[in-house]
Formats: C-alpha cells, structure tokens, sequence
C-alpha cells in the first residue's frame, strides 16, 4: 500500500497511473481544458472563431462543445457560447491542475529566491505567443492587490497596457473602502490617454469606490519647469499624497522603450544602451545588476521611496522585458513579481 503525504501527491499518482491505462486521456483533456479556457477568455465567442483561435478544425470543434454544452460547461446562444457557472468553477479546478503538471509553482518558488524577493506569480501561457494573456497578469495581479488591500491606504498605480488591465481586472463589486486613496504614480507618458497613469489611477479608484488625486504634469519636462509646477498648490497636494504611497502597482519597460516613449533623440537613446541600460524606472536608467546609468527628469514615486516600499506589486508581459525585471527586482527584497509563463522561462535562463 502506496503512502501519501498530502492529496495533490495522491492526484499526481491516480492522474500518471490514468495516463498508463488510457493513453489517449492527456490529449483529450488538454484539448478539452483549452477549450474551454478559450471559450470563457472569449465569450460570447462563436465556433469558427473558435477553431480560428485554436487552430483546430471546425469539426473538432463542433464535436467537443456539443460534449461541454451535454455536461453543463457551456451554453450556446445565437450569439455565441459562453461558460456556466459550473463551467467556471470547473476551470478554477482544472487550471489548479495543469499549473501543476506544467511545474509552474517550482517556477513561481526557484525564481523568487534566485532574484531574492517576496514573491513570484506566474500566469499560464506565453503573451510573445498570445497577446491576451496580458489581460490574465492584469486580472491576476489585481487579485493579489484585493488580497492585500487596507483601509487608510494609499495606493500609486503607473501607465502602460498592463496597469490599463490591471485597473480593469479590479471587477467591480468592491464596497466602499475606508478612505483609500488612489493617485498616478509618475506623470503622464506618450500619446495613448487610455495608459496615461491619471486615466488608470481614476478608474481604480472608481472600480474600489476610493477616491482619488490626479497629477496634471508630463513626465517628460525639463527638471526647471519641475521645480515651477510642484509649488503650485494642486500639484503639490498630489505629490504630497505621492510621498506617502503604501502600495506601488507599476509595469516594468525596457530602457529603450521607455526613452522611445519620453520622446528620446535616436542618438540619445543608443548613448543610454551603449552605458548597459536594460531598465528604467523612478527617475533612472539601470543596467543589468539594478545599477544607476542615468537619470531622467521625472515627477512621480522617488527610487529612495520605492525601496523602503512595504508592498511593491510589479507586473509585466513580453519575453523582451527578462533583463529589466532582472535588474529592477534589486531595487527592493518586498517586491511581488507578476509575469507570463514565457517570460518567467526567459528570466530563469538569465539568472
């Protein structure tokens, strides 16, 4: 008689002694699991999108939804199908499972002591391979947000994609939380108002019911017009609130996007990588090994502030960001990473 520690150990043995006895069953559910997976990323979402999505043909497709919808995963409507309640809660079981056999919380676990910080979330999939999984680290990087949340906090949220779908993976069945306040975390950056952090910050805030501040200054001005603006009583107000930020969400950019972003001259930028840039963040430049290269004029979280961060939360996308968040998370040990399946697999062949 087989002893088990705990019940995932005993699943692992039924799951691998199940795949001895029929063979065919690991293709079957990985089949039927990303399916489903698909159908509630997607819905309402009809078969030939499907089939589109999943690169499988429409017969095989027709097929294995007729079976979701006979068991209660899905319902099919005339515009399209959507998961159940059943068919959710399944995929919360499911995803449990495969996370597992595809090791990822030995991954979540050797990256947090090989970068030295508090904490590792890794979302399935590769974002380089599928650009929806963004909205995954968004959803997931909020629920670690939520888990944390404190009445009185003070919370600083950047721009970027990510943080855009971290504000919208919020939900939006918060009650009223106790004098929570959310403001931008840095001044405004590039052209899209939708990522601009003042756009993020407010609808956070509206999302947790919390009220809000928001800085009315480019991140990319001289350091003199800097100096100008924050005596002016309202932008003082919000970098006052910015001083006292408890919890940090913010995305992690490369050097070279980022002066792309601030609007850097061509030679300017190429000067920066050329010193080992690999990161910017808090008003600098950092190589590899979080070093300073350079700074920049900016208004917003100050380095030395972020480092004595009780709750920094990081997220980020992109098997091109591996260096940067290598050399950001030796800026502050309390950091709590979120990222894609590939671009956790990348960090792990650079550290």
């Amino acid at each position: 008689m087989l002893n088990y520690e705990n019940s995932n150990e005993y699943m692992e043995e039924i799951i691998h002694i199940g795949k001895k006895l029929v063979p065919e069953v690991n293709e079957v559910f990985t089949r039927r699991y990303e399916i489903l997976r698909q159908i509630e990323k997607n819905q309402p979402i009809g078969r030939r999108s499907l089939s589109q999505i999943l690169e499988i043909g429409e017969r095989i497709v027709r097929s294995e939804v007729n079976m979701l919808k006979e068991q209660g995963f899905i319902e099919i409507h005339p515009s399209g199908m959507n998961t159940t309640e059943f068919g959710e809660n399944s995929l919360g079981v499911l995803k449990n499972f495969v996370y597992n056999s595809r090791k990822l919380h030995d991954l979540e676990e050797l990256l947090r002591d090989r970068l030295n910080i508090k904490k590792v979330l890794i979302v399935m999939d590769s974002y380089d391979e599928d650009e929806s999984v963004i909205k995954e680290v968004g959803k997931a990087t909020a629920s670690y947000f939520k888990s944390i949340l404190a009445k009185d906090m003070i919370i600083g949220i950047t721009g970027g994609k990510t943080m855009q779908m971290v504000a919208e993976g919020v939900g939006s069945d918060n009650s009223k939380n106790n004098n929570v306040v959310v403001v931008p975390g840095r001044g405004g950056l590039g052209r899209s108002v939708e990522k601009q952090s003042n756009t993020i910050a407010a609808t956070l805030a509206e999302k947790l019911k919390a009220s809000y501040r928001l800085l009315h200054v480019s991140d990319n001005i001289s350091k003199e017009l800097i100096d100008k603006l924050i005596k002016d009583p309202h932008t003082k107000e919000v970098v006052e609130y910015i001083k006292k930020i408890q919890t940090l969400i913010f995305g992690i950019g490369r050097a070279d996007e980022m002066a792309n972003n601030r609007g850097t001259e061509e030679d300017k930028i190429e000067n920066i990588i050329k010193k080992g840039a690999v990161a910017e963040a808090f008003g600098y430049y950092f190589d590899k090994n979080g070093e300073i290269v350079e700074e920049v004029n900016t208004i917003g979280v100050s380095l030395n502030h972020y480092k004595e961060l009780e709750h920094p939360i990081g997220a980020a996308c992109g098997n091109q960001k591996a260096e940067a968040i290598i050399a950001i998370s030796k800026l502050n040990k309390n950091l709590v990473l979120v990222i894609d399946e590939g671009l956790a697999k990348e960090i792990f062949k650079k550290i």
